[in-house]
């Protein structure tokens, strides 16, 4: 009989496992329904992030986005970076957006390059997970797929139009998105004291 019980737990823990693994699959996560990427431009301030592996911009993180007459969207961006570990000095960004999909265009493709030599540059997949337009944006990129289809490094800005941060009410839906992206309890506040 006792085995029976260890059995029995090992299969409904398996399951658990699955349903969790199947819910955080990268590709299963929605993103904003019928994103109008003019009213994205602008100027957004990082007010909460999850790191991806590597560096990345520590703090005093601002974004501003700029759409042509064609759609096509580009960003300059800047933020500290910490050095060798302790030197933090300011960093420029800039990135292109492309989107693979036009019948989902909140899931694009960001080419960066940092605008100094310590700073990388590469491609990422950049959606929109959700946004207002006019308080606050969440986005998600995943750098590298397990095979089981969830995310093994990827990161996640919180943005928001007023570098003060956002309202209680937003920060309720915020909390929620994290969740849908598995990500919950993973991201870092963004110090924005007008250092960049």
């Amino acid at each position: 009989m006792k085995n029976y019980k260890y059995v029995l737990l090992a299969v409904v823990l398996t399951i658990i496992e699955q349903i969790n693994a199947q819910s955080c699959v990268v590709e299963s996560f929605k993103v904003k329904d019928n994103f109008d990427i003019t009213r994205y431009g602008g100027k957004w301030y990082a007010i909460g992030k999850k790191d991806p592996e590597g560096l990345f911009l520590q703090d005093n993180i601002s974004a501003d986005y700029t759409v042509d007459e064609d759609g096509k969207m580009t960003a300059s961006s800047r933020g500290r970076v910490k050095l060798f570990g302790f030197w933090l000095i300011c960093a420029e960004m800039a990135a292109q957006y492309s989107v693979p999909d036009p019948s989902v265009p909140s899931k694009m493709y960001m080419t960066y390059q940092g605008l100094a030599s310590y700073l990388s540059s590469g491609g990422d997949s950049y959606w929109v997970i959700d946004t207002d337009y006019e308080n606050y944006a969440i986005t998600y990129a995943c750098r590298t797929l397990k095979d089981d289809g969830t995310c093994d490094d990827g990161y996640s800005i919180i943005f928001s139009r007023n570098p003060r941060g956002l309202s209680q009410a937003i920060m309720r839906i915020v909390r929620q998105k994290q969740e849908e992206i598995c990500m919950a309890g993973q991201f870092q506040p963004v110090l924005q004291s007008g250092a960049c």
